[in-house]
């Protein structure tokens, strides 16, 4: 069922960070215009974001590039349009419509969909939250409809992983935006400190002997849009960064092209190799074609696992205090002034004597398919153990369709806006 042409309605998505606008609105505001028509008098497709700690501030300005987006609202103005339902240019709404959740606080469609009096999908790729208020969910796995309470359990439909979509895109490409005749391999060190003054100088050393071993490696570091390059770069200075030496790790200087030039900005090493540095974020296109990544634990497995980018996943543990990003409780007591450091080293000991899966695409399959490494790591090792990987193709085209296989197939485009043309045909019948 779809809605009548007759009726005038919007579509409200609220989104926040970099990656859900490239790879979840970009794909679903097309999908909608294909499925239910350019007519901008029936329906209007409008694009509001909320706060995200990872945003790099030009969400709002790409989302205005999207042709098929009418107006767009930055995330600056989101409170004042939750609690008190203006927007910053007064915007008018029509009676029937949709909100569609697809990136934040899933309580926030919630408290804007019934104030505006609107149906409300929410896209849940881990969790489905607040069920009795909440139209529809499309949800990317099984077991997030099994977890839903059984009076609302037909509300759920699984559709599989939107990044999947994107993820199939970026695999079908003809062009890469990486040199072609080079064997690429993926620098993710994390985005937060604590993460980076362990892991830039451990990926780098890593870098350096595998290039040894293996010259035709090139490296790319896609840096997180919180992350400036001077503040990356210190990670990989010993004058600013003491972890550098403890981790037996590698230096390196930031070397910025000239204005113009076309050139990378990239990390080069005292031994000469050099890191291309990549800005623009999120790097989906870049990492879709390394053929190997070297990552921190984290989102980053999470959104590699998407694109069926094989990875080996390292947690090095030389400053014990360094991870202080858990959730709940552990999290507050490890970042309490003064006693948090002690609390950090506690929770992270107990944490390392309990066997468990850390990477997403490990614990979404129960097994450990991508390789974690945990403990005092010594970059030569790990190096070997890429080396190994990269000299048996066949190895990482196993783990490359695990990883897709964990992830689903495509599709989930098509089938969330299916669901969000029945809401608003739904909304038309009872308007």
């Amino acid at each position: 069922m779809v809605a009548e042409k007759s009726a005038a309605m919007d579509v409200l998505i609220l989104s926040n960070g970099p990656g859900e606008v490239t790879t979840w609105v970009r794909p679903v505001v097309r999908e909608l215009r294909r499925q239910l028509g350019d007519d901008r008098d029936r329906l209007r497709i409008s694009v509001i974001l909320a706060p995200c700690n990872n945003a790099s501030g030009q969400e709002a300005a790409i989302a205005r590039r999207f042709p098929e987006v009418d107006r767009v609202q930055g995330a600056e103005h989101f409170f004042p349009f939750l609690l008190a339902g203006k927007t910053a240019e007064s915007w008018d709404w029509r009676d029937r419509g949709v909100v569609l959740f697809l990136g934040g606080d899933q309580f926030f469609p919630v408290v804007i969909g019934k104030r505006l009096g609107y149906r409300i999908v929410i896209y849940g790729e881990w969790d489905a939250r607040w069920p009795r208020w909440v139209d529809r969910f499309g949800v990317a796995r099984e077991d997030i409809a099994a977890r839903a309470p059984k009076a609302y359990r037909h509300k759920y439909q699984v559709i599989g992983n939107l990044m999947s979509d994107a993820a199939a895109v970026l695999r079908d490409q003809s062009e890469s935006p990486l040199s072609p005749e080079a064997e690429w391999i993926g620098l993710l060190p994390g985005s937060k400190a604590a993460k980076l003054a362990q892991g830039v100088p451990l990926v780098l050393a890593i870098a350096e002997h595998l290039h040894r071993d293996r010259p035709q490696t090139r490296f790319v570091l896609p840096v997180a849009p919180t992350l400036s390059l001077p503040e990356l770069a210190r990670f990989a200075d010993p004058q600013q960064n003491p972890i550098v030496k403890l981790i037996a790790g590698s230096s390196a200087q930031l070397i910025l092209p000239p204005e113009g030039s076309g050139d990378r900005p990239r990390l080069r090493t005292e031994n000469g190799l050099e890191v291309e540095l990549w800005t623009t974020s999120p790097a989906y296109d870049v990492l879709a074609n390394c053929r190997l990544c070297l990552t921190t634990v984290g989102a980053n497995t999470a959104e590699l696992g998407s694109l069926g980018v094989p990875m080996m996943v390292l947690l090095p543990t030389q400053q014990i205090d360094a991870m202080r990003s858990w959730d709940g409780l552990p999290g507050l007591l490890a970042n309490l002034p003064g006693v948090g450091t002690l609390f950090a080293v506690l929770i992270n000991r107990w944490f390392l004597r309990r066997s468990r899966l850390l990477a997403w695409p490990n614990i979404l399959a129960s097994e450990e398919i991508v390789p974690e490494l945990l403990g005092e790591l010594k970059a030569e090792e790990v190096a070997a153990k890429a080396a190994h990987y990269l000299s048996h193709p066949e190895t990482l085209a196993t783990m490359r369709d695990r990883l897709l296989q964990v992830w689903g197939q495509s599709g989930a485009v098509t089938k969330l806006v299916h669901i969000v043309a029945e809401e608003l045909a739904q909304s038309t019948a009872s308007g």
